[in-house]
């Protein structure tokens, strides 16, 4: 069987979403008793491993990584009783595609960074290139599926004048879906290098720290941890908190010892001698159900104060000690009165 014909890549402008298409091999109408489908493959230069897909589609719309270059393969696979049920599978056909360089490297922003606070908003970050010329203004820029054209941020954070951060909200749509982003800078007769990145909002999400810590001691002297989720969008069946705790903090620096990595938000925590102070600590995190990884959210913590036994027993017999002594002071004034 002969490989599919007219391979083409076009850039439709989303930021790294390219469209790819091709035409069926020729005379594929007279293998009417086979089934004829494509596999389609890509990846971007540098990458080691190809992404697969199998079609009978004669268009596909993949993102790539605009800063380098992509690679496409493509080839018809035959089987039914044509070929006697055997697959066959005709030569590779190739295609690539990059955008031409636009000024230098060192122009590039540096280190990019999102954070997705509560699944409620996207705040990215950035340091300017190391070639900086006077009066550069940066842009960022983003699309996801289900808008018509990439969209330019509307909120950006100021630095002296320049812009080194965006804030992007209602991204809800673009859950589970790659998000496109572009950061570009235009500066008078200069060139510089754009950035692009592909993010996954889940994977970058960081929820607020735990609400509602409440600490007791049961009986038993085992330590008893409640917190509540925190609020925002943040699915609670997504969240995986670790605790922490730290006994016989006094004026030094705690030493915290893991205790657990758990989703439910109560725990019952053994305490193995009998502390002064005792401090427990509870973040949380997406867990692997919902993301492939997440940002840990700040501490939530609360301490207090439990008696040691010799405390408590020299607590019975404080006034056990007050009561002999007046009880002895009262007998030897007795005494001396009847001496007198």
């Amino acid at each position: 069987v002969a490989p599919p014909r007219d391979l083409l890549i076009t850039d439709p402008g989303l930021l790294g979403a390219l469209d790819v298409e091709w035409k069926p091999p020729p005379h594929i109408q007279t293998f009417n008793e086979c089934s004829v489908k494509y596999k389609f493959e890509y990846r971007n230069t540098g990458d080691r491993d190809w992404k697969v897909i199998f079609t009978r589609k004669l268009k596909f719309r993949v993102g790539f990584d605009l800063s380098r270059t992509a690679e496409v393969r493509l080839q018809t696979l035959l089987q039914g009783r044509c070929t006697d049920d055997v697959e066959v599978q005709s030569d590779w056909i190739y295609g690539t595609f990059q955008i031409p360089p636009q000024g230098k490297l060192e122009s590039q922003v540096q280190n990019f960074h999102c954070i997705y606070h509560d699944w409620e908003y996207l705040k990215c970050t950035w340091q300017p290139g190391l070639l900086t010329p006077r009066g550069i203004h940066y842009g960022l820029y983003y699309w996801y599926e289900g808008l018509e054209h990439a969209v330019q941020c509307d909120h950006y954070v100021q630095e002296h004048g320049i812009s080194v951060g965006c804030v992007l909200q209602n991204l809800s749509q673009a859950e589970y879906r790659d998000l496109n982003i572009c950061v570009n800078g235009s500066a008078a007769a200069t060139l510089l290098r754009p950035l692009y990145a592909t993010l996954r909002l889940q994977n970058l999400a960081k929820p607020s720290a735990p609400k509602q810590l409440v600490l007791s001691v049961s009986g038993a002297e085992e330590l008893l941890v409640a917190w509540s989720p925190p609020g925002g969008r943040m699915p609670s069946h997504c969240l995986e908190y670790e605790v922490q705790v730290a006994e016989d903090v006094g004026e030094a620096t705690a030493a915290w010892a893991f205790v657990s990595t758990q989703m439910e938000t109560a725990l019952t925590i053994s305490r193995a001698n009998q502390s002064h102070i005792s401090c427990v600590r509870v973040r949380g995190r997406t867990s692997i159900f919902c993301a492939d990884q997440g940002f840990w959210s700040e501490w939530t913590q609360d301490c207090f104060s439990v008696s040691r036994k010799e405390d408590k027993q020299l607590f019975i017999l404080i006034p056990v000690i007050l009561s002999l002594s007046i009880s002895l002071i009262i007998f030897m004034l007795i005494c001396q009165c009847r001496k007198r």
